[in-house]
C-alpha cells in the first residue's frame, strides 16, 4: 500500500508519541499469521491495554532515530508489528509470548524497549518468562515470612516441653491423691 508524504508524516508523528509514552514496546514478526489471527491477537491485547500495530520498517527507523534509540531497529527485516503498553513495561512481551504459545505460532521477536532501555530478542523472551510483579512480590513476602514462622515454631518448643512436663506432673499428683 502506497502512502502519501502527509500520511507518512502523520503516522511517524503518532509513532513517536506512542514510543515516548510507552513503558514497553516489542517489535515482532507477524509473518505466517492470517488476518483472523492478527485480529484475534489485537483484540486480546486491547483487553489488557496493549496496542498492536503493523508499521513499515522505515517509519520505525525514523521514529527510533528521532528518539535516539537506534539499537531498537538494527535487526529489522521483513514484516514488523509493534506492541505498545503505557502501563506495564513487560506486558507486551508476556502477552505476545502467551498468545503465540497458546495458538502454536512460532514467536519471532525482533527487539524491544522497556522503560527506555533497548533489549535484544533473547532478553525480551527471557523477561517475558518472568512472573508478574504481583507474583514476585508474593514470593518475596513468602521468603521473608517462612524463616519467621520457623523461628516462632522453634521458640515455642521449650515452652511446649515445659507445658507437657507440668501437665504430666499434674496428672501424676492427681493419680496419687485419688
Amino acid at each position: 500500500m502506497v502512502l502519501s508524504k502527509d500520511s507518512k508524516k502523520e503516522i511517524l508523528k503518532d509513532l513517536i508519541a506512542k514510543l515516548k509514552e510507552s513503558k514497553g514496546v516489542v517489535l515482532t514478526d507477524f509473518q505466517g499469521m492470517n488476518v483472523s489471527q492478527i485480529s484475534s491477537l489485537r483484540n486480546e491485547l486491547k483487553e489488557k491495554k496493549v496496542e498492536f500495530k503493523i508499521v513499515k520498517n522505515t517509519l520505525i527507523e525514523k521514529a527510533s532515530e528521532e528518539l535516539n534509540v537506534d539499537d531498537l531497529t538494527k535487526d529489522l527485516i521483513g514484516c514488523t508489528a509493534m506492541a505498545f503498553c503505557s502501563d506495564d513495561g513487560i506486558a507486551p512481551a508476556r502477552l505476545l509470548k502467551e498468545y503465540f504459545k497458546k495458538n502454536k505460532i512460532d514467536l519471532k521477536i525482533k527487539s524491544g524497549l522497556i522503560d527506555g532501555r533497548v533489549f535484544s530478542s533473547e532478553k525480551i523472551i527471557e523477561i517475558a518468562s518472568l512472573p508478574s510483579k504481583d507474583v514476585l512480590i508474593a514470593q518475596m513476602i513468602n521468603g521473608v515470612k517462612s524463616p519467621l514462622y520457623s523461628l516462632v515454631f522453634i521458640l515455642q518448643g521449650p515452652l511446649r516441653g515445659l507445658i507437657y512436663t507440668l501437665e504430666a506432673v499434674k496428672k501424676q499428683k492427681e493419680a496419687i491423691a485419688s
